[in-house]
């Protein structure tokens, strides 16, 4: 059956306009973005077989190019359509919390590092650079790969904070593993960090680690900051 054969309530656009988009199921938010679907399978239908295939709305977001390609129904076209509604919508979050709200509490930066460390399939450590009311000036990925001491260099971070005139920052990066549980390293490298930063009077308010999932961890929270 066609989906202009069900019921009104039934069909993702119209249940959208009259419920919000927050009762949609992943696989009628994905059929929007489709559009159509293929021979023998509405746009719901297809929708659903793709989630199936990615196991999830997250892996299928993530995926790159050739995987996301190879799957039925989908092709470069919409992988660029993706990517681009994907960025509109991180830079939609950015630019609002560059307007006036303060990052002052773990769940609000966790929240902004879930669009830029989130879901990476390597580890990437960036600052977050805040002016005297904490709010943000900039956020900078400055390394990737394995994190340690030797791998993070403190005059790279300290060039970047007074490039930038910040009055502090938040260090943060993920975990591919999905545990954001902080390592004795993690730990060792913001002490590092901090002291070297507090050289050129500029505050280390917390390091941030992403998981999976929504999971993070806070070293402020966790009483590890120095």
């Amino acid at each position: 059956m066609a989906i202009t054969d069900w019921h009104e309530n039934d069909r993702p656009r119209e249940k959208l306009l009259k419920f919000g988009e927050r009762s949609l199921s992943d696989a009628e938010l994905l059929a929007i973005f489709l559009r159509v679907g293929v021979k023998g399978k509405s746009a719901v239908d297809l929708a659903q077989d793709l989630l199936n295939h990615f196991g999830s709305l997250h892996a299928l977001l993530n995926a790159n190019q050739a995987e996301f390609c190879e799957a039925n129904g989908l092709g470069p076209a919409k992988f660029v359509q993706l990517k681009a509604v994907l960025e509109m919508s991180r830079r939609h979050f950015e630019s609002g919390l560059q307007k006036g709200d303060a990052f002052n509490s773990p769940e609000v930066v966790a929240r902004f590092l879930e669009s830029e460390l989130g879901h990476q399939q390597r580890e990437r450590f960036g600052i977050l650079l805040l002016d005297q009311q904490h709010h943000l000036i900039a956020f900078k990925v400055l390394f990737e790969g394995t994190l340690n001491q030797a791998s993070v260099h403190p005059r790279e971070v300290i060039k970047t904070a007074l490039d930038h005139h910040a009055a502090a920052v938040i260090l943060a990066h993920n975990h591919p593993s999905g545990d954001p549980k902080p390592s004795q390293a993690d730990i060792d490298l913001t002490h590092q960090l901090s002291q070297a930063l507090s050289l050129v009077d500029i505050r280390c308010l917390d390091h941030m680690i992403l998981g999976d999932f929504g999971r993070w961890a806070s070293l402020a929270q966790l009483g590890k900051m120095p």
